[in-house]
């Protein structure tokens, strides 16, 4: 049969799909909302971003689809069941200053965490993963402890927090096709300072705050909540700072060659405030609009010369005077 020009294009008037809202998908999923916002962050879920902070909304065809696996609704549920270390130890069948030591050096790593009435952090390891990792490593379960974890334990080695940040950004970032959110998530976990040394245009790091992707999952409503996830966001490890400002440099290289930050006259929202702090840019953790120096001033738009290399476009060029 002969292919038409009316048999190619898509029927007028078709209906659009259906789509519902996250608390509707999460009642019908028979989940609760925390585990359904868990299962869009690891990609169980395929859901669609809204605009403006909303949370996402997912077609009927993806619900319908989850619905029909084998095991629904146990099966899904199971993919997103948490444990803190308490429930975690007894899985593991160890002691729970075993089962820290274990998650302190990385061997497993949180997927989310909650403050207590103490406001102290809890962390929550995936239950899946936890099960895995006592399969794969019976000799770390039992037995007394091998020689290099207690030397890391012992040097006050603690790695929940850098991993936890490292997965939320890497499951952020295979989400994300925008070059200019991709750097966004990798400046988001540089502090104010750190990220002027490496973005010096303060046009380019208010539209970085501008195009930051929502996160999918984990958005404490409390200010106590937020507050520590803002801390928490924050590469505090040398290395970590080092391989965040070398991605942020790269991704940052490759947006704008696809386009430039918004400059003025072209947004009015990017000028400057008096004394560098820009609207949109870098906050501290109680919301407010930090001005944070920039070492060596340069033309909006300027490209690095050829005789800056990596570690002077990531702001190392100052070798020996104490800087990172």
């Amino acid at each position: 049969m002969t292919v038409t020009e009316d048999t190619r294009r898509p029927t007028a008037g078709a209906a659009e799909p259906e789509r519902v809202s996250a608390g509707r998908a999460a009642q019908e999923l028979t989940l609760k909302r925390g585990e359904f916002d868990l299962a869009v962050h690891l990609g169980l879920i395929e859901a669609e971003p809204a605009a403006g902070g909303a949370r996402p909304r997912v077609r009927r065809q993806e619900i319908d689809r989850l619905r029909a696996r084998p095991g629904f609704p146990e099966s899904l549920r199971d993919q997103v069941r948490t444990a803190g270390t308490a429930e975690g130890a007894t899985l593991l069948g160890v002691s729970p200053v075993r089962f820290t030591g274990l998650a302190r050096i990385g061997c497993v790593s949180p997927v989310a965490f909650y403050l207590n009435r103490y406001r102290a952090v809890v962390w929550l390891y995936l239950v899946d993963e936890l099960l895995g990792f006592a399969a794969r490593e019976p000799d770390l379960i039992a037995g007394k402890s091998p020689v290099g974890m207690r030397t890391m334990l012992e040097a006050g080695t603690d790695r929940r927090a850098r991993n936890w940040r490292s997965r939320r950004i890497d499951r952020s970032l295979s989400r994300a096709a925008d070059p200019w959110a991709r750097a966004a998530l990798q400046a988001s976990a540089l502090d104010p300072v750190q990220l002027a040394e490496v973005v010096e245009d303060p046009y380019e790091r208010a539209y970085l705050a501008r195009v930051l992707p929502d996160p999918a999952f984990g958005r404490p409503g409390s200010t106590a909540g937020r507050e520590a996830m803002a801390k928490l966001m924050l590469a505090d490890d040398p290395d970590e700072i080092l391989w965040r400002r070398v991605n942020l440099t790269l991704e940052l290289e490759r947006a704008r060659e696809i386009r430039g930050a918004p400059r003025p006259g072209c947004d009015p929202a990017f000028r400057p405030e008096p004394g560098g702090a820009v609207p949109g840019g870098p906050t501290s953790a109680s919301g407010r609009n930090v001005r944070v120096p920039v070492r060596v001033a340069v033309r909006p738009g300027a490209r690095p010369g050829p005789g800056r290399g990596l570690l002077a476009r990531i702001g190392l060029r100052r070798a020996g005077r104490g800087n990172h």
